[in-house]
């Protein structure tokens, strides 16, 4: 048997992801792959879709007249990345997201460049509400194709114990 399945029957393998709460440990850090590039059809439609219309995203020619000189990619739209890079490692046993917090844009995106993360975890604590639950806080960091920090933030979650929750079954 393989990490990452679990024996469901004899010679019969799930497939499984993310960590319960007492599977994460204060100061590990846990690479995310494979990276995702980012062409301008990601860019145009993801501003579509969220009715971002600033011309910065979506204009060539108004692009080409800013201190960027082409269109940069829409700031949410890498943040939604890095977050789903982390999913199948942090909160794929989670129960909801309670907020992100100190979200940092530290340098532009620009379509053609491949995004990396990686995620550390700050600190977890028990539910107080919810015993089969706890609490967790993780700063996701992500990088460029050529090793820059483009972007970070922190992100809290409610994490199911194991023996708990949905995906027990």
């Amino acid at each position: 048997m393989r990490e990452g399945a679990i024996e469901v029957a004899p010679g019969r393998y799930r497939e499984t992801y993310g960590r319960y709460y007492e599977e994460f440990n204060v100061g590990d850090v846990y690479e995310h792959r494979p990276g995702r590039t980012i062409t301008q059809n990601d860019n145009i439609w993801f501003s579509l879709l969220t009715m971002n219309q600033h011309p910065a995203h979506c204009d060539e020619a108004f692009a080409a007249r800013t201190e960027f000189g082409k269109c940069i990619v829409a700031s949410p739209l890498t943040v939604a990345i890095m977050t789903g890079q982390s999913v199948s490692d942090v909160s794929q046993k989670s129960v909801a997201n309670l907020g992100w917090n100190d979200i940092k844009m530290v340098k532009p995106v620009f379509a053609g460049d491949t995004i990396f993360s990686e995620t550390e975890v700050l600190s977890k604590r028990e539910s107080a509400k919810r015993p089969e639950q706890g609490i967790v806080t993780i700063k996701t960091i992500g990088k460029n194709q050529h090793g820059e920090v483009v972007c970070t933030f922190e992100r809290v979650m409610l994490i199911w114990k194991r023996g708990f929750g949905p995906m027990e079954a």
